[in-house]
């Protein structure tokens, strides 16, 4: 690596699990989707007996069903579910023959399940006092957390399973790493980073929700920069400064961190009965605000 560059460190995400049950365990501990694959009946030669399972995520797999191309095509076929990010239960049948590269003679018929996937991902971005009264309550709820900062010394020592750190000397280049549908929170010590941050989630049409904390004046001076630079209204709509639910009053951290969970939760239920146009006064987006005199400062 070049002097002066930047660079990134993501806590490591490796399961511990060594077996099918442990890795269900640890996908619900991190709210994170897997399928469970399993082997519901078998005809002749084959690698595994019914009964056996294996579990998929998005990046591993955990346990056996047999190895081979058969375990190859399982996997695949396990991501692109997770993928679609929806429930979804399917029978497949294989005949273990030269068209799988396997010479059993037998075939067996596997059922993926595929669970957990609708966990909402958030993106943290700064670890200072809010932020840290901020993510133990958020890690409570059905989400997957990143905790983006570059100043690793602010992070806690330990960190709920669902959360993971991510130390980059430019914060805002992660923006263009996250997930479509990934909600976006922006605490950061430093105004213009701030700003680097909301402008590069606001060229992400993907990115439905960019919370910003700051105060009103922040917030015209944030959109008045951010027209001239060429955003327009569809886009000004998805930000939300200042962030909050309005009618929680109070400055100190663990208040302004429970105005912010508040707005998230009814997010959260929003989302998950489908009703997003629905919106109460903390959904307001930041142009809203511009048109009320009250103010919620800078933290």
């Amino acid at each position: 690596m070049t002097p002066g560059s930047a660079t990134s460190f993501r806590a490591p995400q490796s399961f511990r699990a060594t077996n099918w049950h442990e890795a269900i365990a640890e996908c619900q501990a991190r709210n994170e989707g897997y399928v469970l694959v399993t082997v519901v009946g078998t005809a002749g030669s084959t690698p595994r007996e019914p009964g056996s399972k294996m579990v998929v995520t998005a990046s591993q797999s955990i346990d056996t069903i047999g190895g081979g191309h058969l375990e190859f095509d399982a996997i695949a076929r396990a991501r692109e579910f997770l993928a679609k990010g929806e429930v979804h239960t399917e029978l497949h049948s294989y005949p273990l023959s030269s068209s799988l590269g396997q010479c059993c003679g037998g075939a067996v018929k596997v059922l993926f399940d595929v669970c957990n996937v609708h966990q909402q991902h958030i993106a943290i971005f700064g670890a200072g006092h809010v932020a840290k009264a901020l993510v133990p309550i958020l890690a409570q709820l059905p989400v997957r957390i990143s905790w983006i900062d570059s100043r690793e010394d602010l992070f806690p020592s330990t960190l709920p399973t669902n959360v993971q750190k991510v130390v980059e000397e430019a914060p805002e280049s992660e923006v263009r790493h996250l997930d479509e549908n990934s909600w976006l929170i922006i605490l950061t010590h430093d105004h213009q980073l701030d700003y680097r941050i909301t402008e590069q989630a606001l060229k992400q049409p993907s990115l439905p929700f960019v919370g910003l904390i700051g105060s009103e004046t922040k917030a015209k001076r944030f959109i008045t920069k951010l027209t001239q630079r060429g955003f327009d209204d569809n886009a000004l709509a998805r930000l939300f400064t200042p962030i909050g639910n309005r009618d929680i009053p109070g400055k100190q951290p663990i208040e302004v961190a429970v105005s912010i969970s508040a707005q998230i939760i009814e997010r959260l239920h929003l989302s998950e009965t489908k009703t997003g146009n629905s919106k109460r006064n903390s959904e307001k987006p930041a142009t809203a605000f511009l048109r009320e005199k009250d103010t919620i400062s800078d933290t």
